[in-house]
């Protein structure tokens, strides 16, 4: 993996990888919202819906703007909580979906009270966190469900590391393959609803969708 333009200092790596993600985000993710395909994956939004109690508690962790996960679930009914590493992006989501409580925090370190959420849902979060933290994060989601709680999320459809511009700003992608991210779900003790490689407005991703038992 290559660090070029990773801020440097005295902080762990993983530090800085994060800091840069959200330093990039504050800068660039305004206008990449605005380019992004907001409508291709509300068919999932719908499905994830579909299997959380009316009105239940949910966290949209890695919200973005607000838009679309957290203004869809809030306009269903649900009492939602979303999470971001950047302070732009939160301060946006604050602005489109003023019902919602949004915080800046960084996913790795929520500490939400156990058993506080029906449903949980992080897509499009986790391939900006270094891979080996993934399972440590899938784990504090299980730990914050209630019990028959809905977990969705998505990640990249193969192993890799690597930096990137996006949208002109330096991008960390991290991801595990599929494989093992299934198992580290189903060694939770998850029930599996659904799992496999959905193409999307013309991108490939690996999704989960998986109830606490």
């Amino acid at each position: 993996m290559t660090t070029e333009n990773i801020p440097s200092g005295g902080e762990t790596e993983d530090g800085q990888l994060f800091k840069m993600v959200g330093h990039s985000y504050d800068k660039m993710g305004e206008r990449y919202h605005r380019f992004r395909n907001n409508e291709k994956f509300i068919g999932e939004l719908e499905q994830f819906v579909g299997l959380l109690p009316p009105s239940g508690d949910v966290l949209d962790a890695g919200c973005g703007v607000g838009k679309p996960t957290s203004e869809y679930l809030a306009k269903q009914g649900f009492k939602v909580t979303g999470v971001d590493i950047s302070g732009r992006m939160i301060e946006l989501a604050k602005q489109n979906v003023p019902d919602v409580k949004f915080h800046q925090k960084n996913i790795l370190e929520l500490d939400f009270p156990n058993n506080a959420f029906d449903g949980i849902i992080c897509v499009y979060t986790l391939w900006h966190i270094p891979r080996e933290h993934h399972a440590n994060i899938i784990e504090n989601f299980h730990r914050m469900l209630k019990d028959d709680g809905i977990l969705v999320l998505n990640t990249g459809v193969y192993e890799s590391d690597g930096m990137s511009r996006f949208f002109g700003e330096p991008m960390l992608w991290s991801t595990n393959d599929p494989k093992k991210t299934l198992g580290v779900v189903k060694s939770l003790g998850f029930e599996i609803l659904q799992e496999g490689i959905l193409n999307l407005g013309g991108e490939r991703q690996y999704w989960i969708f998986a109830k606490k038992k």
